[in-house]
This record gives structure tokens, sequence and C-alpha cells, in this order.
């Protein structure tokens, strides 16, 4: 397959001539916990006390919210983050989003999504599953959705920055490494590789 440009370099490119919308495309990788991880506690204090729903139905919805995560990553990562349009502001639209990662996969200010990005996308998911879910339900729901988001964000990290000796990280991380430096058509799964396995867009095994 056709070999794109990967820097080994760590330095982070510059995306735009605003220094305003340039700090927006940059975050550490703890500032996602900052963010949703008390959106996530609201969440859970609103249907168990709040609400009062039963520990074994929150427990249900969150794991719930959690599944529907794993599938709306490969989604997203697959036909969304990975869709290249031929027009020339759409080319940029993907760079700016996706193709600077894999550029760049080493830029360690453009692991996780940056909340400029990641809130309209939660505040979207949110009314949408508001809109589909029964009643109160959607809090338990996002909690585990909002969870699995920020189990992605940090598996993500780790990935490309932990070293990982054996066992389940280790596989997880040759999935993801094969995925930029191999083959960018397969390994869409991040913190899952589930999906791969069912949409036969794994890697084959030697």
């Amino acid at each position: 397959m056709k070999r794109n440009f990967i820097s080994n370099s760590s330095a982070s490119i510059r995306m735009f001539k605003s220094d305003f919308l340039e700090s927006l495309s940059k975050v550490s990788y703890f500032v996602p916990l900052i963010v949703y991880v008390p959106l996530i506690l609201f969440f859970c204090w609103k249907s168990l006390f709040q609400l009062e729903m039963p520990f074994l139905e929150f427990a249900g919805w969150l794991l719930f919210g959690l599944a529907v995560w794993t599938i709306t990553e490969y989604v997203l990562h697959r036909y969304v983050f990975h869709y290249e349009p031929t027009i020339e502001w759409g080319k940029r639209i993907h760079f700016i989003f996706h193709g600077v990662h894999h550029d760049y996969p080493n830029d360690a200010k453009r692991l996780v999504m940056p909340p400029s990005a990641s809130i309209p996308l939660a505040l979207g998911f949110y009314f949408l599953f508001d809109w589909l879910l029964p009643d109160t339900k959607v809090y338990a729901f996002f909690s585990g959705f909002i969870g699995g988001y920020l189990f992605y964000d940090m598996v993500h990290y780790a990935l490309h920055h932990a070293n990982f000796k054996s066992g389940f990280w280790k596989s997880l991380k040759q999935h993801h490494m094969l995925h930029h430096y191999s083959d960018s058509t397969k390994g869409y799964g991040v913190s899952w590789t589930f999906w791969d396995h069912i949409f036969r867009s794994n890697f084959d095994k030697k």
C-alpha cells in the first residue's frame, strides 16, 4: 500500500495562523478528566439519589451506554475520521481532525480530543440519546457513554507513550501501532478491538 508521511518527531506542527485557534487544537491528556469526571459523577448522583433509580437498573443502563460507546468509537474512527474528501477544504478539515495525528503520531498535545471538539460532540450525543431513550434513563446511560469516551482518550494516550511489556495492553498497543505504521485501513478499534473482528477490519494473523 502507499506509504504516507509519518514523522517520528515529538514536535507539534502548527495548524492555524491564529494563536487562539492554535491553542484550541492542543490539550494535555488530563484535561478531559477534569471536564468530564465531574459530569459523570453528577449524572450518577442524579440517577441514584435524585431520581432514586434502583442500583441494578442504573448499572444496566450504565453498561448499555458503555457498550454503545464501543461501536460509536469504531464508527467515528472508521467512517468519519478516516473519510478522505477530494475537495481542498474537505482535505483541510480532515487533516485538522485526524490527518495531523497520523502524520505526527508522537505529538503529545494532540492525542486526546480537545474540549473545543469534544464538548460540542458530547452535547450532540446527549440530546440525541435524551430524545431516543425512555424518560430519565439518559443520565445513567450517558454516564457509561462518557465513561467509555474517557477510557478511550486515556488508553489512546497510553498506547502512544507507555511501554507495555506483555499481556493485553501490549497486544492492544501493537494493534494500534499497526494501524499507524502498517495499514491505516485496518485496526479502527483503539480501546476495544471487538468490532474490528466483527467487521473484518482486523489485521491478518501471521
